[in-house]
């Protein structure tokens, strides 16, 4: 087990590929080459501090193309900062020789030697050393252990190669050569992406069930709510090559330090974003300032009825959930948009004059998007 201690790290990267296209544009036609025809984009995380508990699992949660990879990459020693620090247990992992990190990692992508067996790619990690006696014991052994905690489902893969795997085969074979590695840490991109939707709930269960028999060390990335959910001890929410925010899913549910986490964190998959209402559109007594009100649709009560504590609003779309005896609702209040969650189908017809009120909300700053406060207080 290890403890990760990210601090103060910052690292650009350039988009290569653009950068030799626009090279190449601008060889072709110099008179009228973008001003930045050479560079390409840029990616940047800048000072970023994080703390990886030891023994436990942090699934680090953001939209595509937010640094999640690149942040993997780095803890694993893959990409090295521009500055800051990496520190297992203390020890800055330069100073570490790649053999002594003891980090095992599943790829997106799975990355497979093509010409190896499964087995064989199993026990990769021997296969590229020495021949000893005491080596081919801990294989054996660690095989083995390996066979056990996977299950009989990995048996009938060993003398098949991956070019003849599906996606769910290939994702055990290298989840299998990762906990044979006896990793201290466990570095995992997204390995059910690829994976239908009956696959991925199956082995979302088994890898929570492998991590919690380990109790390693774990980094998880993914853009997927349902997944953060099952897999996560602890969440950390990134944001154009940021931190926004680090917690249990209820502590950062209940009390987002921003706009961005607070719309990003559903509790319900299916439903729309955070609704975002200016307060002077509030009602008077409420008297919130020059501020922005932020409410979850599950948070919105729509009502026929003039409330006098309401906005007032038409229904402008309706979709019906019939499986959870849900619909959710558009509501054109005003010059805003409110979206709600509501229980039940079929009591409100596009058209309708409502009236919506709010369970619970949270009051942000214009300037800045942080949290002022919420209403009512979190329990």
């Amino acid at each position: 087990m290890a403890r990760i201690d990210l601090i103060n790290v910052c690292k650009t990267l350039t988009d290569r590929t653009a950068s030799r296209a626009r090279a190449a544009a601008t060889a072709a036609t110099p008179d009228h080459a973008p001003p930045d025809a050479a560079r390409g984009s840029t990616f940047s995380i800048r000072n970023l501090t994080l703390t990886v508990p030891d023994g436990r699992t942090m699934v680090v949660l953001g939209p595509s193309g937010c640094g999640k990879t690149t942040l993997l990459k780095i803890v694993a020693g893959l990409i090295a900062p521009d500055s800051g620090e990496v520190r297992y247990d203390g020890r800055d992992v330069k100073d570490l020789a790649p053999g002594e990190r003891r980090v095992g990692m599943v790829f997106q992508n799975y990355a497979l030697y093509p010409h190896f067996t499964a087995k064989r790619n199993i026990l990769s990690y021997f296969v590229f050393r020495r021949k000893t006696p005491e080596l081919d014991a801990l294989a054996r052994a660690k095989y083995q252990r390996t066979s056990e905690l996977m299950g009989v489902e990995l048996e009938y893969l060993l003398d098949r190669k991956p070019t003849t795997l599906s996606g769910g085969e290939k994702q055990r074979v290298a989840l299998g050569r990762c906990i044979t590695r006896d990793a201290a840490l466990f570095l995992v991109d997204e390995p059910f992406a690829n994976l239908d939707q009956a696959l991925r709930e199956k082995y979302r269960v088994n890898l929570k069930a492998l991590l919690r028999q380990f109790d390693i060390t774990t980094v998880y990335v993914t853009h997927d709510h349902h997944e953060a959910l099952i897999l996560a001890d602890v969440l950390a929410i990134m944001n154009r090559g940021r931190i926004e925010q680090v917690g249990t899913f209820r502590e950062i549910y209940e009390e987002p330090d921003n706009v961005f986490v607070a719309g990003f964190l559903n509790v319900h998959v299916d439903s729309p974003p955070l609704s975002l209402v200016e307060a002077r559109h509030m009602p008077p007594r409420l008297r919130l300032g020059n501020v922005q009100i932020g409410v979850r649709p599950e948070d919105v009560e729509v009502s026929g009825e003039e409330r006098a504590d309401g906005l007032r609003g038409t229904i402008a779309r309706e979709m019906s959930l019939p499986m959870m005896n849900t619909t959710i609702l558009d509501v054109d209040a005003g010059d805003h948009g409110v979206h709600a969650r509501v229980p039940g189908t079929g009591r409100h017809r596009p058209g309708d004059q409502v009236w919506v009120t709010f369970r619970r909300y949270h009051v942000f700053d214009k300037a800045s998007g942080r949290r002022l406060r919420s209403h009512p207080d979190t329990p």
